[in-house]
């Protein structure tokens, strides 16, 4: 239709009247808009003259502020090679340790068939080789000097120097250090009788230098190269200079160290310039003017990925701008380790492939642009797709001027724009399309108000409802952290009908959300739990003030009475409940029960496996690894022949730490408990520790029996943090005391041993550094604060019973005893000698192992606390012998035997309800 105004409807728009061709307004169009610098605001400074024109000269213009493009990318797919190249090193190695018969008879039948070659045809063979292997490198580098390109082989060269040293370190090490079925693998005895070496001297480097240079463009000198390398391992294991691990492993080296160095020193950045956008568009037949890099806005949200690509603004002679997405192989690897975590914790359903290529990126984002429009959604419109080289791409679309939700005012969001928005994402899933990208960014409003959604590469053709469910709850979250839970349901609840939305509740977890969502919710629950504690520390203030004036500032000169104290509690607690606020989740959760009463509220099971769960696996392999070559040092007889009387006392010790632990939790519980069922949950954690980290399970299993024994949830808390800060004060304590023991107990002075006066100065520094860096200082501070605000005044309750207190007290030094005694009757057991090792000691090393062990991620401290009394047993002098079937027992006794007592109580008190 022709423009309003228009006298004739077939005549050629202006481009420099014709509003449909004005460039957007750097005051309207904040997705342009760039600092000091408008879009319409082209430097003359660089100009392209256009390859052919049949018009006067009209200068093609590149901004000057085009972003100046790193010398130097560090590729993730060569941190990838890297590491499958270390990892086929050590399997390889793990072959030829562990399956000695096999490379064995692999020589034998390499030595039986090629024993009756010529050997003249055979010396031939390797002199040729030899001086082609050296060559080939010479050439292609002169090759490529004269091309100027040598950057390329300074690289290469680097590598080559690098992987000769590696070659000399491992030749040194299989020498030396290896086993002998390394050696036998690598090495072999030569007609002069001398063993060979386990890597050529000169194969390793040529092929980091040829592989470092970049060869995959270049098919002919690639082909060339690999079959001069072919020729030469072969003439050298026909003549016996060689094994066949030992050509392998050169392979692997030459291969891996070059990958290594690429990574490290960067490759040459390829990418396409504004100046390359150009020519490629003139190519496919657009006639540019400028070019313009977009840029995003300083405050908008960090995209969820950076495969996003340049955007660039394009005028044209003869038509409407341009808005161009560019493509190269570096952005498409951006974010690529991030994909692979998250496909390997979620499910296959959730995820897509980890990295495309660029060709399968440009088909991509080119069907789901088509489909989007083919399904009547506001799209923007792809007119064109071009390469640009080898290594880039680009996607070019009509312009579409407007504003990204993330920078509209909140008033500007109104009703009928989310309803707008909602028409769109219908319109999409009436085809199955899935965006799985809807955040603030990816939805522009232009100049009329008309919505349009961009951003399409991410998302997938024919997707399944989990897909489309997860769209919806993307949109709401997206919506609800502008307008509120209530405004973003009862708009999309407008257009989609509240059972559509009801179907997306169990996908309303972070876990579905975009990156960047997450990012907002985690920055909200920090403020609120922020806004909580000032809340409380105001209420507790204002108390205090209260209680001021009442006595007239005398406040010091008599106890505190009891419903002081108690009115000073209660106001806590109404502060807290008062400032406690819900979530953004849950309070849609809320708004659309009240729509749909029977809507499913469970969340979907979207991970495969938690990351703590995987760090937990990983800890444990290594722990089983470390134990098995432990426990397998150790004698059978020596287990069989253990002092069974020190092993009865050590079970009477580890039984007497349950009766300890529940003393050290009733003594922070001002209200009455039943003793014997306190027991029994500290049986019962014996049961947890096993399944959770030995620093969670026991928290969580306490705080919820105070909490169905009838004491309230922040009160419940409080006690359990009040046992373990006092727990953790007498830990250092003890630790610090028994290593000044330590230190002095063969001495006939006081003077601390170094090792103590070296850790009190460490920590003096670690207090040094923290206070006097700020981020460090408020981040202490903070927690501090946060630790006052709810243990504080829960401990000034229990001051007022000194009963109480000392039970607490007693119970953490008794427990701590016990365990130490257990441990100590456990080395006596295996024949210890009591004047080798004193009792100080073994309290630290104790002390020190489980400290250790409540920082390790796997169950029970598995693993990490039997490493760390082990080897702190070693330094004290323990044998192994005695130390490791020593800790063995102590950690049955403590973690491994308790387990079925303690299922046992575990559901004895879950049927009486008090779990």
């Amino acid at each position: 239709m022709p423009e309003p105004g228009a006298d004739d409807p077939h005549e050629k728009p202006n481009p420099g009247t014709d509003a449909r061709y004005e460039k957007p307004d750097p005051g309207t169009d904040a997705r342009y808009e760039k600092p000091g610098t408008a879009p319409h605001e082209m430097s003359e400074a660089q100009t392209v003259k256009p390859a052919h024109s049949h018009e006067p000269a009209k200068a093609e213009r590149v901004e000057d502020d085009e972003p100046l493009l790193p010398a130097r990318v560090h590729r993730p797919s060569d941190l990838m090679r890297l590491l499958v190249g270390i990892l086929s090193i050590a399997l390889l190695l793990a072959i030829a340790a562990f399956a000695h018969g096999t490379t064995s008879g692999l020589e034998e039948d390499i030595a039986t068939r090629t024993g009756e070659a010529p050997d003249a045809l055979i010396k031939f063979a390797g002199l040729a080789s030899s001086i082609a292997v050296l060559l080939v490198p010479v050439a292609f580098a002169i090759e490529r000097l004269i091309k100027r390109d040598g950057l390329r082989i300074a690289d290469g060269v680097l590598a080559a120097v690098l992987a000769h040293g590696v070659t000399l370190a491992t030749d040194l090490w299989v020498a030396q250090g290896a086993p002998e079925s390394v050696k036998d693998a690598l090495t072999r005895f030569n007609d002069a009788g001398n063993l060979t070496d386990p890597v050529h001297g000169y194969l390793a480097p040529v092929i980091a230098y040829m592989t470092a240079v970049g060869l995959s463009r270049r098919p002919r000198w690639r082909v060339l190269l690999w079959a001069v390398l072919l020729l030469d391992a072969v003439s050298m294991l026909v003549a016996g200079y060689t094994t066949p691990f030992s050509i392998i492993l050169t392979v692997l080296i030459g291969w891996t160290v070059a990958y290594g160095t690429m990574y490290a020193v960067g490759s040459p950045n390829v990418r396409p310039t504004a100046e390359n956008l150009l020519s490629g568009l003139r190519h496919v037949g657009f006639r540019p003017v400028s070019a313009s890099r977009v840029e995003e806005l300083p405050d908008a949200p960090t995209p969820d990925s950076g495969d996003r690509g340049r955007r660039y603004f394009v005028t044209r002679e003869d038509g409407p701008p341009l808005d161009i997405t560019v493509v190269d192989r570096e952005q498409q690897a951006h974010g690529f380790f991030y994909r692979v975590w998250r496909r390997l914790t979620l499910r296959s359903l959730t995820t897509r492939r980890s990295l495309l290529s660029l060709r399968q990126a440009l088909e991509q984002e080119a069907l789901l642009a088509y489909a989007a429009i083919a399904a009547g959604a506001n799209a923007p419109k792809l007119i064109a797709t071009s390469e640009l080289g080898p290594d880039a791409v680009m996607l070019v679309y009509e312009h579409v001027g407007g504003r990204s939700l993330d920078t509209l005012a909140d008033e500007e969001i109104t009703d009928g724009l989310m309803r707008d928005t909602w028409r769109q994402v219908e319109a999409l899933q009436s085809r199955r399309i899935a965006h799985r990208r809807l955040a603030g960014d990816a939805i522009l409003v232009d100049r009329s108000g008309k919505v349009i959604i961009t951003d399409l590469r991410g998302g997938e053709i024919a997707a399944g409802d989990l897909l489309l469910r997860m769209d919806i709850a993307q949109l709401l979250t997206t919506f609800g952290l502008r307008v509120g839970a209530g405004r973003a349901v009862a708009a999309s609840a407008a257009v989609l009908g509240g059972d559509t939305v009801a179907d997306c509740l169990p996908l309303l977890q972070p876990i579905a959300l975009s990156r960047s969502t997450r990012a907002v919710l985690r920055r909200l629950a920090r403020e609120r739990a922020q806004r909580e504690r000032e809340a409380v520390l105001e209420a507790s203030r204002k108390a205090k003030e209260a209680q001021v004036a009442e006595d007239g500032g005398q406040e010091l000169l008599r106890k505190t009475s009891k419903a002081e104290r108690q009115a000073e509690k209660r106001a806590a607690d109404e502060a807290r409940e008062g400032a406690r606020e819900e979530d953004l989740l849950t309070r849609i959760r809320h708004e659309v029960l009240l729509i749909r009463p029977q809507a499913p509220v469970e969340p979907a099971q979207l991970e495969r496996i938690k990351p703590r769960t995987l760090i937990s696996l990983i800890a444990g392999a290594f722990a089983a690894y470390f134990l098995v070559s432990q426990i397998a040092n150790v004698p059978l007889r020596d287990l069989i022949e253990a002092k069974w009387h020190w092993v009865l006392a050590a079970a009477a010790f580890s039984a007497l730490s349950y009766v300890a632990a529940a003393m050290s939790l009733l003594g922070f519980v001002p209200e009455r408990i039943p003793w014997l069922r306190t027991v029994a949950a500290q049986v019962a954690g014996s049961f947890v520790k096993v399944v959770a980290p030995a620093a969670v399970g026991g928290v969580a299993l306490n705080t919820r029996f105070l909490q169905r024994a009838g004491v309230r949830s922040g009160l419940a808390v409080a006690s359990v943090g009040a046992s373990q800060l006092f727990g953790l004060a007498s830990h250092i304590l003890l630790l610090l005391t028994f290593g000044y023991l330590t230190g002095t107990e063969n001495t006939t002075n006081f003077t601390p041993s170094r090792a103590v006066i070296a850790g009190l100065l460490t920590v003096a520094v670690l207090v040094l550094v923290v206070t006097a860096v700020p981020f460090l200082r408020k981040f202490v501070s903070t927690r501090v604060r946060s630790l006052f605000a709810g243990v504080v005044p829960r401990m000034l309750d229990v001051l007022q019973r000194p009963q109480k207190l000392l039970t607490g007290i007693g119970g953490m030094l008794l427990l701590t005893t016990c365990f130490v005694l257990c441990l100590d009757t456990s080395l006596r057991a295996f024949g210890a000698d009591t004047t080798e090792i004193s009792l100080a000691k073994v309290a630290v090393v104790f002390l020190a192992g489980n400290a250790i062990g409540s920082a390790a991620p796997t169950p029970g401290g598995i693993g990490a606390v039997e490493i760390a009394l082990i080897s702190g047993l070693g330094i004290m002098g323990v044998p192994a012998s005695i130390a490791t079937p020593a800790v063995l027992l102590f950690r049955a006794l403590t973690l491994w035997l308790p387990v079925l007592p303690g299922w046992l109580a575990f559901n004895y008190l879950t049927r009486k309800g008090a779990l």
